[in-house]
């Protein structure tokens, strides 16, 4: 067999056809990587949607078995100064490649919690050492890289999977692992990790410490996460004016399920569009939702702030001004 296939078959899972949900994406960049030549690259989108998977295939795709000497990955998070642009990157990309391609891959993984000095000196490094290196930069935000980094990469937007996606994959572990789930249990995975592919897969993993029977109960349980029912029970409480059996059903639910008030705040929000008020009503009470959520982050106690809340939508459904 030829050296090329034994290659592909052994990290046959990390083709680019394993990558679910950013077809348009994986389209562009298996062109590029044909052509055996990549620009600097700027992955962005929210997490466990693909970014660092698709940094894999590209050096694994170019390099084949020679990737791990030219290729050098870090954590922009944890080594964010100015010293690991002047030295680590730097001496990285100054030497030429162990291999056919005449260029390494330096991938900063969450490249936006890099200090703006930091920055400052990577364009410049990008310059100066474009012929021996590419860089492969992921990003939750965009906005929080400077503009000449930008300028200097090609953008590739990542978007959250859809269910079918992340279905895909949990059918795929599932059989590999040999788990029973049903498709009740499936939706109830990917409304935990709303479009995130790897929270899922932890859900799924601790979910099956408990029992190789994955049920929908069970994930309730592991993601500790507010129900919509309870949430309902809650707003139906306040909405007809009872303020005391509202307040207590939301700390018996927080305290019960131990569900922080960010979660709490998160599943009232969604809940607010399937009350059977009027729409202006619905968006008054969605304006109180951001204003009690941005309370709590400054620093607010969350319970006052819920009872608070849960006010509001009282006198919402007493027909007064909130």
């Amino acid at each position: 067999m030829p050296q090329s296939d034994i290659w592909t078959e052994k990290y046959r899972p990390l083709l680019f056809d394993q990558l679910l949900g950013q077809q348009e994406i994986v389209k562009r960049v298996r062109s590029l990587v044909q052509a055996m030549n990549i620009p600097h690259l700027l992955l962005a989108g929210p997490a466990g949607v693909g970014k660092s998977t698709l940094a894999l295939i590209i050096v694994k795709e170019l390099f084949g078995d020679q990737w791990r000497e030219n290729y050098l990955e870090l954590n922009a998070s944890d080594e964010r100064g100015i010293d690991v642009v002047r030295q680590k990157v730097k001496d990285f990309a100054r030497t030429k490649a162990i291999a056919n391609i005449p260029f390494k891959v330096i991938f900063l993984d969450e490249a936006d919690a890099l200090t703006k000095e930091a920055q400052q000196a990577l364009r410049r490094t990008m310059e100066n050492y474009a012929n021996t290196c590419r860089f492969v930069m992921s990003c939750n935000y965009s906005s929080r890289i400077i503009d000449p980094i930008q300028s200097r990469c090609v953008i590739f937007r990542f978007k959250l999977l859809e269910k079918k996606d992340v279905a895909v994959v949990i059918r795929r572990i599932a059989e590999a692992e040999k788990l029973t789930i049903s498709e009740e249990a499936i939706t109830q995975l990917y409304e935990a990790s709303e479009g995130d592919c790897r929270r899922a897969v932890n859900l799924l993993q601790a979910t099956a410490s408990v029992s190789p029977d994955i049920t929908p109960d069970m994930i309730n349980m592991i993601s500790a996460k507010a129900q919509p029912k309870d949430m309902r029970v809650v707003l139906d409480y306040a909405l007809a004016g009872d303020f005391t059996n509202s307040r207590d059903k939301l700390l018996d639910v927080m305290l019960t399920e131990s569900i922080s008030g960010e979660d709490v705040i998160k599943a009232i929000q969604k809940e607010i569009w399937n009350l059977q008020i009027e729409p202006e009503i619905k968006v008054r009470l969605t304006e109180k939702t951001g204003e009690t959520e941005f309370r709590m982050t400054e620093g607010s106690d969350e319970f006052v702030q819920l009872q608070a809340l849960l006010a509001s939508f009282v006198l919402a459904g007493q027909g007064k001004a909130t």
